[in-house]
């Protein structure tokens, strides 16, 4: 009898107690609040990034609503755009519950629709006149990738970008630069000027000795044909270095 009363008792505390901070569902929120609703009254820039990423995602899991979610995801990368678009869909997929196939693809996507804004906009730079230039041009191509890649900037004598060239693609630490391939397309296309550009995956812009060998090696070879190497510049997320700066072998 003791028990019966006892699960009674409980019950009905259940029945009486106050269920109103219990989670809403973003559909529960008001209309300023959600992400869409938001958008539409208060324009796009309004929107944290969580809540742009919501959009993209549409729905949560049982437990986090879409915003809450996402701002899961970006906490795990510091909030971070950049981070973010390094991650593959696996890693989405396997960290975070909620997150499937078509959602990752969805997130992938919209990194990397910005990353060609980022490239179109940069259409503006057809004269180089310093490094930052240079970054402005590969930051969007190479900031955020996992491997190393190599790319060469052919310019005519009035430093006007003929073409850009990827050179070769390597691993996490390092990549072969074949020098032939540059020159060969420097002289099909008529450069008189080249820089060559590289990132480095770790964020660390300091030249290595394999950097400092590649560089002299390239104009040694420039200069046996009048080409003249201008630079050679280091891509980082969000910062790079120039030899021609630091005044370094250039």
């Amino acid at each position: 009898m003791f028990r019966i009363n006892l699960l009674d008792t409980i019950f009905h505390l259940y029945k009486t107690m106050d269920h109103s901070k219990e989670k809403l569902t973003i559909t529960e929120w008001a209309e300023e609040d959600r992400p869409r609703e938001k958008m539409l009254i208060k324009g796009i820039s309004a929107l944290s990034d969580a809540e742009l990423l919501a959009i993209l995602i549409g729905s949560g899991n049982k437990n986090e609503s879409a915003v809450e979610l996402s701002q899961r995801i970006l906490y795990s990368v510091n909030n971070n755009l950049n981070s973010l678009g390094k991650l593959s869909i696996n890693d989405l997929i396997q960290n975070f519950k909620g997150i499937g196939e078509a959602k990752a693809i969805t997130i992938i996507a919209a990194m990397e629709l910005g990353k060609r804004r980022s490239l179109s906009e940069t259409e503006k730079y057809q004269q180089i006149s310093s490094s930052r230039d240079i970054f402005h041009i590969f930051q969007p191509i190479l900031g955020d990738l996992r491997h190393e890649e190599a790319w060469a900037l052919l310019m005519n004598t009035s430093n006007k970008v003929l073409k850009k060239i990827p050179v070769s693609k390597g691993g996490i630490t390092g990549t072969v630069i074949d020098i032939r391939l540059i020159i060969k397309e420097a002289i099909e296309n008529l450069a008189t000027n080249i820089v060559l550009v590289h990132n480095h995956p770790s964020g660390d812009t300091k030249p290595s000795e394999e950097d400092n060998a590649i560089t002299k090696k390239l104009k040694e070879a420039c200069k046996l044909i009048d080409i003249h190497l201008m630079d050679h510049v280091i891509i980082c997320d969000d910062g790079y270095y120039s030899y021609l700066d630091n005044d370094k072998f250039l």
